[in-house]
């Protein structure tokens, strides 16, 4: 198999991104953001995806984390499906939930070529997390999701800890990228013979 990589440079004047992804990886990831707690929530999905992943971004966090956490979406999204190249042979379908302490939340995805986001449970996250508006993280994965062609669901269950119920959706995308981008089949998964 050839190796499933992307890179990606965005640079607008919001933000510089610099992204590489390997999706067959070792868990290889170095994220700097500016932003520490986007740098964990990163480094998690890239982690718990198995894949190597380095982003440097220089954004405008003067203004907050907005442009910087939607462009980091983009960027990640486009170079998801660059590196998925023709999706033969890929599982299509990913799913995981995942428990962090008192929190769980649910991940499904669906590598089907037409991009969807439903995005449940997020009046259970607080206002503010880790000093900027926790709808950012809808925003991001909103992103990652048209970028990548993907159909998203996310739902948080249950939960008290913002960071806790952020981290375990994290860990579940990871898991789910991960099930979805294995090569497990010989065909291209649809009965119509295309994805879209």
């Amino acid at each position: 198999m050839t190796q499933r990589t992307a890179t990606i440079t965005r640079d607008t004047s919001e933000t510089k991104v610099s992204l590489t992804l390997t999706l067959d990886g070792t868990s290889n990831v170095d994220v700097k953001t500016g932003w520490g707690f986007a740098d964990h929530m990163l480094t998690l999905i890239a982690f718990w995806g198995g894949f190597d992943l380095h982003i440097h971004c220089d954004g405008d966090l003067h203004v907050d984390a907005h442009h910087t956490l939607e462009d980091i979406g983009i960027c990640l999204g486009n170079a998801l499906r660059e590196a998925l190249g023709d999706r033969k042979g890929i599982n299509r379908i990913g799913m995981a939930k995942v428990p962090m302490d008192e929190s769980i939340s649910e991940v499904n995805i669906d590598i089907s070529g037409r991009p969807y986001l439903v995005y449940r449970g997020d009046d259970l996250l607080p206002p503010v997390i880790a000093g900027d508006e926790s709808d950012l993280w809808r925003e991001f994965f909103k992103s990652v999701s048209y970028g990548a062609r993907i159909n998203m669901h996310i739902s948080y269950l249950y939960g008290k800890n913002g960071h806790h119920l952020l981290e375990s959706a994290c860990k579940g995308l990871g898991l789910a990228l991960r099930m979805a981008a294995s090569c497990d089949r010989n065909q291209l998964l649809s009965t119509k013979g295309s994805l879209d």
